[in-house]
């Protein structure tokens, strides 16, 4: 495959769909051709599964939650990104396989080397080119979310988010060479000047166009 999967990490409140849009505009902007897409709720099944976290029934098992997310892994890869990818394009993701490390991981508990295994399953082994952590303390961000209808994990208590913020950054540290981490406790501009000084000096070491 020929493209390149960036993806945007964070915890609740961190900014990465605002982020995700900025950063892709600025990539087009380049001459680039991207392809933003999000997880779960990527693909029509994805959406499903994105609804079932929104609902006011039980909420599911944590492990009925890894299963439920890597298979709208599996299909968000097989309709958007490996496609996407195939053509030689950008995929620009709003959450990958990070994101269940961290939440089902780190947050619920559940076997990490499980989730990896599963993650490599699900993703027919496509990994991200370059992923940018958002960083943010969880009182910051669960702060942001405001009076709005929350889900099933912006409903979940500080210790929650506190274990996979950590969650985030021990992948970070174990991943130097992929994933960049971003303070998100700053002006929407200023991050947004970090995430692209990131993904420039990324594109510039691959020979791609990266601006002035």
């Amino acid at each position: 495959m020929t493209g390149l999967l960036i993806t945007i990490e964070g915890g609740e409140g961190s900014g990465k769909s605002t982020q995700c849009t900025l950063l892709a505009q600025w990539l087009r902007g380049l001459g680039h051709r991207v392809t933003e897409t999000r997880e779960p709720d990527g693909t029509g099944l994805g959406q499903s599964v994105r609804a079932l976290f929104r609902s006011d029934e039980k909420a599911p098992a944590p492990l009925t939650e890894l299963f439920l997310f890597l298979a709208a892994r599996h299909q968000h890869v097989a309709e958007v990104i490996r496609p996407v990818l195939l053509r030689g394009e950008i995929v620009l993701s709003d959450r990958y396989t990070d994101a269940t490390l961290a939440y089902q991981g780190y947050g619920r508990g559940l076997d990490r080397e499980l989730i990896r295994e599963m993650n490599s399953l699900a993703t027919g082994g496509i990994q991200p080119d370059l992923t940018v952590l958002l960083d943010l303390d969880p009182d910051v961000g669960l702060g942001r979310l405001g009076a709005r209808v929350l889900d099933v994990f912006e409903k979940m208590d500080r210790a929650f988010h506190a274990r996979v913020r950590e969650g985030y950054l021990e992948i970070a540290r174990e991943e130097k060479g992929r994933v960049v981490v971003i303070r998100a406790d700053q002006p929407r501009a200023l991050l947004q000047d970090e995430i692209r000084r990131a993904v420039k000096e990324f594109l510039a070491r691959r020979g791609l166009p990266s601006g002035v």
